[in-house]
């Protein structure tokens, strides 16, 4: 519980930050607040016997590995003796027995039953942490001051506790809620935004406790949070508890006008020595050192415990973690590269001792709004691929990205090579159109008729050929402003090579007989296909004769044919 109102009075420092906010920090966590939180959301019988609280502690754990959080979990050691009161209320075990009942000099601290239910998820949390690599430090009795401690002493960069008087126990920066879902969050609570924003300190904070209550003291009747907390503000934060400790609480009794059993001075000062000087570990202490080291994580331990509790094939259970646990090896290895750097160590990829845990990048993703990349991994057993952060990434290894960039422009490069096509296309200018047609039409190269049947068919050859090699097609040569005038040249010219292609190789044609009459030219929008049939006569023997005219014809033909080639190629 900690102080009564006491997260009320602290509402306005309350900060929510993404879940990002924890990488490459080191947090202890209150275990057994962790494990009330999870187990409230399922308290009914089939969800414990399915632990689908500690389901929830493992999707917890990974979320967190994944940035490379460091954890420590801390246990409740024994109960102190000045809340040996408040806990057989709880337990509503025997009489109930007040504080001024009861000789606090005489009792001591009561060790916990370490066979009931919530103990026994405690034993399954540390083992569940042990094979993530994550040790367990056990108090000597308060988890939450051992970890006010740790902290206070800079031994870890926050600490994850919903009771709140952490606060008065030292504690700096204090996590309260975490939330995996839409990215992830923590609440947050530093101590000096409390200092700066309501003007208390730890010594305000305990003289709060005193007021309003708490697991060591009942507090005053009769007196709310906002009386509370003016009265403090009124002596300070430098004089409040040795206000307190000297005078006990009698003015305050007094100031109210009521009756109310208050501790005498003696039992007040213990409360206060309870809150500024609690029983834990030294920081300097062997046991805290050893916490506080990295365990490697236990991947068969991992199987067979989520095999024994979520029976789980161990297939499922590295698909969950194994991504985590390489994207936290990522992390670590970017850390180390920007400590190099730092230090003026900027070393190559290829040169640095710790070989990069990313083999290569496969592809660019996007996850829930975020730039990410699908690598694949060196040396993970039993993980091949994976989706990690795109800035993780270009913090740790940018070389990696430049050569998947570098692979992917290469790629698009040989796509565009292949969707060329092999012939190429050019648009004749109106000119080369007039040209050709008059080349093709004259009346003088029908009316001679002394073209003889192999330079016919060279000639028909060559302007196959070229009106093939460039692609002389109506559509492509429709100018954009699709000119009525130029349309009529263009289906003409088209209508002449369908013409000539279409001819049998085998066939003959009579250039000796007369020319056929001359037929205006059409500018229709349509070619109709003839029906005429073409005979096969023999040629004379004047066929091979041929006018300088017509050899003029055919050589300026020749030369508009290969300058067209020419501008191709």
């Amino acid at each position: 519980m900690g102080v009564k109102n006491l997260w009320d009075i602290l509402e306005s420092c309350k900060k929510t930050v993404p879940l990002h906010h924890l990488q490459n920090k080191r947090v202890c966590v209150d275990l057994s607040c962790w494990m009330v939180q999870l187990h409230n959301v399922s308290k009914s019988h089939a969800c414990v016997k399915e632990k689908v609280y500690l389901r929830g502690l493992f999707h917890r754990l990974r979320a967190l590995i994944a940035l490379n959080c460091t954890l420590v979990f801390v246990a409740d050691g024994s109960i102190p003796a000045i809340k040996l009161s408040t806990y057989r209320r709880r337990l509503n075990i025997g009489k109930e027995v007040t504080q001024i009942e009861t000789n606090l000099q005489k009792v001591t601290s009561l060790r916990r039953n370490m066979g009931s239910e919530f103990s026994c998820m405690i034993k399954e949390a540390k083992a569940l942490g042990m094979a993530l690599g994550i040790s367990c430090l056990n108090g000597i009795e308060e988890a939450e001051a051992q970890c006010a401690l740790l902290n206070f002493e800079s031994l870890c960069d926050g600490c994850f506790s919903s009771d709140s008087d952490i606060f008065l126990f030292g504690a700096r920066t204090v996590y309260r809620d975490i939330c995996l879902g839409e990215g992830g969050y923590v609440v947050c609570y530093e101590m000096p935004d409390i200092e700066r924003k309501l003007g208390f300190g730890r010594d305000s904070l305990i003289a709060l406790s005193l007021l309003l209550g708490s697991d060591y003291y009942q507090g005053v009747h009769g007196l709310g949070p906002e009386s509370a907390c003016q009265l403090v503000k009124s002596i300070g934060d430098k004089f409040v508890l040795k206000k307190f400790a000297s005078e006990g609480l009698e003015w305050v009794k007094k100031r109210k006008g009521g009756e109310n059993e208050l501790l005498r001075d003696g039992n007040i000062l213990q409360v206060i020595n309870a809150y500024m000087k609690p029983k834990c570990h030294p920081a300097d202490s062997d046991i805290v050192h050893k916490a506080l080291a990295h365990y490697p994580f236990q991947r068969t331990k991992l199987q067979q415990i989520c095999a024994e509790f979520f029976e789980w094939p161990s297939e499922k259970t590295d698909g969950y973690i194994l991504p985590s646990i390489a994207e936290r090896d990522l992390r670590r290895f970017a850390n180390l590269r920007l400590t190099s750097s730092q230090v003026g160590l900027d070393l190559p990829l290829h040169e640095i001792p710790v070989k990069c845990p990313v083999s290569e990048v496969i592809k660019s993703r996007r996850v829930q709004g975020r730039e990410c990349y699908e690598v694949s991994w060196e040396g993970m057993d039993g993980l091949e691929t994976s989706i990690v952060p795109a800035d993780l990434l270009e913090s740790a290894c940018p070389e990696k990205i430049l050569g998947f960039e570098n692979r992917k422009a290469q790629q698009k490069k040989q796509n565009i090579q292949k969707r060329r096509p092999k012939k190429k296309e050019t648009v004749s200018s109106v000119a080369e159109l007039d040209l050709l047609q008059n080349l093709l039409l004259d009346n003088n190269l029908r009316d001679q008729g002394k073209l003889n049947a192999s330079d016919s068919s060279g000639m028909i050859s060559e302007i196959t050929t070229a009106m093939a090699e460039v692609n002389l097609n109506t559509k492509d040569l429709l100018p954009p402003s699709h000119d009525p005038q130029h349309n009529g040249l263009i289906e003409n010219i088209s209508n002449i090579y369908e013409t000539v292609s279409s001819v049998d190789k085998n066939e003959v044609i009579d250039l000796l007989s007369p020319s056929p009459p001359k037929k205006p030219l059409t500018f229709s929008k349509c070619h109709q296909p003839s029906d005429k049939h073409i005979e096969v006569i023999n040629l004379s023997d004047s066929e091979n004769d041929m006018s300088p005219e017509h050899k003029q014809k055919a050589k300026e033909l020749r030369l508009f044919l290969a300058s067209i080639r020419n501008e191709i190629h």
